[in-house]
């Protein structure tokens, strides 16, 4: 009787347990679930002007209409928050170093390396002196923003599953998200300077000449077919660092998957326009893909606006939205289409400042002795105390200390130019001229911007402002003192005085941030670590290549071309070194030379072996010739390297190997040979040391993007909900398909103006940044295989309703 008694509570209390986890389960679904988005119904909205809707289709692209651009700045904020609020969030928290206050203390050595520059006290001065319309039109992104985040049935997943309430948007906070792309655009300018410092003080003036030159053969400017530049001759002896091994004797990692010189040497992006006169429309055809991580949810966000163009007709302006700000970034608005990459001019100066015992607490700087202004910057950590940071700050800016020196960072994202909402102008442009005139004024990190109008004009200029400085050349990319007037800022150019290129003769243009110019305009934007230039090249062989009549989707094609020109050099090269006498006792140099004969398809293409091979070479070479230095670059700066000096050294790693100068050889090397042989070594060691036999490592083995949430390696038991299983990418750095395990084309949009219905887009990621929305990986497989899906919204699926 007792057992029996015993057995039936036991029983009880099992399915009781079971009952409370299902329960438990079911309210964490509903609650996960309370936070998508609202796609239809109507809601009564205070401020509106007239009303507005948010018709979706069935890939959630919205088309955002309204009777006021104010009425749809509310909905687009309201959209983006309940779509993207978390990724708002951390946009904003990065670039005011306040990720800490959501993480703890793993974020405060980045919290600490970006409150040194102040972005949100700089984004809170901005506001006072934004002009009333742009404020207006802000502060209605905002309201819409906050509206959209407290219609949610509960707060964002992300908040639960930190333990932390969302904090409101505010105005500050979108001029923020701007500054967050400063960082990503401009934050390699900073260690690259440290890096250079480094190279100067260890190489002479003709060492420094030979191995970062100015320019490469690959160069494609948009004013000549090339950079004319006289060879350099070879000096008689290398730097003494020139191919020693490390100091501990450990030979570098040569996989590039980690080298650092494979993402100082990726960042950018490709944009390219056609002339009305070689397209079948009439119509200019413009196409762009702009280069970041590659991450869920996505960093665009899809939208088209529609709103009165204040002439009695319509404007609808389709592309691409940041969330967080209330304009698109890139796209189209039915006259004229724009698309920008990264320029890579000289935007950031360090500037070593002098210190005197008899001047206590003064430094000296270009513009003389000065006592820096103290701030103390309070970061919130989670679960800790607040830490404190001082900040000391020059008439150029902060101060950051490096190997005992200091040094005033002077960059333009300091300045009050640095961020505004003129980008909101390109909405109501009608002419290709019209567009260039606005983009100097835009408040951006500088930009390569490529327009193209309905009546078949294209043109390039820069985007985002330009420092007018003292004729400096090469030494201003090398950190300055106090005593150089030589690149010394005294204003800002004028629009007028950019440089601009209108209407080539070979009717195209395009840009891929290498050197845009060859002759008059090039000293003002500088060389603030442009790429060596085989992307450009390659993208301008291929615009001729479509000859005299084109379309936007063969222009669009070459987004996706993964061909190896640049690559190919370095496979015959390979090829070359293992002849007969190498093979003598060396399997793996065989296999190695069958497979970069017979695993050659001359793409990068996730078959091949031989592709991967000839890259591992050439990288491996890198280490061997370069790693004692970027032994000690690294001391200066985690980020400084080789690399960070100049990406052009592929290009003089060839030469040497391809001339075999004097002098020049590694002492501990036989030959040129014995040197390229133990490169092959090296990459055939670290290919295989997985245990796995050498044709197995394939291209796609390596290039493999994992495409995932944040959130994805924190909370394990969802992390197969955050994230996409691993694809196989074609492409590579220096090809017009840039691909990347955490990189590439974050979007790839071709359209020609008035020509809409004919666009091609597709982005890595999905609408929506909720695993339990049908968007949130909706168009992944498209962007994975570059099929062309329609850049406009199709039918509504869906429409949410605004009215007064």
């Amino acid at each position: 009787m007792q057992k029996s008694r015993l057995a039936v509570w036991s029983k009880r209390v099992v399915i009781g347990l079971v009952v409370l986890i299902l329960l438990a389960v079911v309210a964490a679904w509903m609650h996960l679930r309370g936070s998508l988005a609202q796609l239809d119904g109507t809601l009564k909205t205070a401020g509106l002007e007239s009303g507005a809707t948010v018709a979706r289709d069935e890939h959630g692209v919205p088309l955002i209409s309204g009777g006021s651009r104010l009425d749809v700045a509310y909905v687009t904020g309201f959209v983006h928050a309940q779509e993207r609020y978390f990724q708002m969030d951390l946009l904003r928290r990065v670039s005011a170093g306040e990720l800490s206050e959501l993480f703890g203390a793993r974020a405060l050595p980045l919290d600490k390396s970006h409150r040194l520059h102040r972005f949100r006290a700089r984004a809170e001065q901005a506001l006072k002196s934004m002009p009333a319309a742009d404020r207006a039109l802000l502060d209605r992104y905002v309201e819409g923003v906050n509206a959209g985040l407290d219609k949610l049935g509960a707060k964002p997943f992300e908040y639960t599953l930190i333990g932390a309430p969302p904090r409101a948007w505010a105005p500050a906070d979108s001029l923020l998200v701007i500054w967050a792309m400063y960082f990503d655009l401009q934050g390699s300018q900073e260690p690259r300077e440290l890096a250079r410092g480094w190279f100067r003080d260890h190489a002479s003036e003709e060492q420094r000449a030979l191995l970062a030159p100015e320019s490469t053969p690959w160069d494609a400017p948009l004013d000549a077919q090339s950079v004319v530049a006289a060879e350099i001759a070879f000096p008689s002896a290398p730097p003494a660092w020139w191919g020693k091994p490390k100091a501990d004797g450990n030979a570098s990692h040569t996989d590039p998957k980690v080298a650092a010189a494979e993402f100082l040497n990726t960042v950018g992006s490709n944009n390219w326009a056609v002339a009305g006169a070689r397209s079948d429309t009439g119509a200019a055809i413009v196409s762009d893909d702009m280069h970041l991580g590659i991450q869920l949810p996505a960093i665009w966000y899809r939208a088209a606006l529609q709103f009165p163009d204040g002439k009695g007709g319509q404007r609808r302006v389709v592309g691409v939205t940041l969330p967080g700000a209330p304009v698109v970034v890139v796209g189209s608005n039915g006259h004229v289409a724009w698309g920008f990459t990264n320029s890579y001019g000289d935007y950031l100066d360090l500037i070593a400042l002098d210190t005197d015992a008899a001047k206590p607490g003064q430094v000296r700087t270009q513009t003389g002795w000065e006592t820096p202004v103290l701030h103390e910057e309070t970061i919130l950590i989670k679960g800790e105390p607040a830490a404190k940071l001082a900040v000391r700050e020059t008439s150029l800016g902060p101060i950051r200390e490096s190997m005992g020196r200091s040094y005033a960072i002077h960059w333009v994202a300091h300045t009050a130019v640095a961020v505004n909402l003129n980008a909101k102008n390109l909405e109501f442009a009608d002419t290709l001229d019209q567009a260039l005139a606005i983009a100097p004024t835009m408040g951006i990190p500088a930009q390569n911007f490529v327009g193209g109008d309905d009546k078949g004009n294209i043109g390039w200029t820069i985007a985002g402002a330009l420092p007018r400085r003292a004729p400096a050349g090469v030494a201003a990319t090398y950190p300055l003192t106090a005593d150089d007037q030589a690149g010394v800022w005294t204003g800002w150019l004028k629009p007028d005085e950019y440089p601009k290129v209108v209407n080539p003769a070979g009717g195209q243009l395009a840009t891929a941030n290498s050197r845009q110019l060859a002759n008059a305009g090039a000293e003002l934007l500088g060389d603030g670590g442009f790429d060596l230039g085989a992307r450009t090249h390659q993208v301008r062989d291929d615009l001729t290549a479509l000859g005299a009549k084109t379309d936007v989707k063969k222009v669009y094609a070459i987004t996706l071309d993964d061909r190896a020109v640049f690559q190919a050099p370095w496979r015959e090269r390979a090829i070359a070194a293992l002849d007969a006498k190498a093979l003598e006792g060396h399997p793996q140099r065989a296999e190695a030379l069958k497979l970069l004969k017979d695993s050659w398809t001359g793409k990068a293409s996730v078959d091949s072996v031989g592709y991967r091979i000839s890259r591992s070479y050439m990288y491996a070479l890198y280490d061997i010739l370069f790693e004692s230095a970027n032994e000690e670059m690294a001391k200066v700066d985690p980020k400084a390297s080789m690399a960070a000096v100049t990406s052009r050294w592929p290009v003089v790693v060839a030469r040497l190997l391809d001339q075999q100068p004097a002098g020049w050889l590694p002492p501990q090397y036989a030959s040129w040979q014995a040197l390229q042989l133990a490169a092959l070594d090296r990459a055939v060691a670290d290919l295989t040391k997985d245990g796995k036999p050498l044709a197995a490592a394939t291209w796609g083995q390596r290039n493999t993007a994992a495409s995932a949430h944040p959130f994805a390696s924190v909370i394990p038991v969802l992390g197969k909900y955050l994230k996409v299983a691993p694809d196989m990418l074609p492409g590579d750095q220096h090809m017009p398909r840039v691909s990347g395990p955490g990189f590439g084309q974050s979007e790839r949009l071709t359209v020609s103006p008035g020509h809409e219905e004919q666009g091609v887009f597709n982005m890595p990621g999905g609408q929506s940044g909720h695993p339990l929305s049908p968007y949130f990986l909706d168009g992944r497989n498209d962007w994975v295989t570059g099929r062309e899906t329609p850049l406009l919204p199709g039918a509504a699926v869906h429409t949410l309703a605004f009215v007064k």
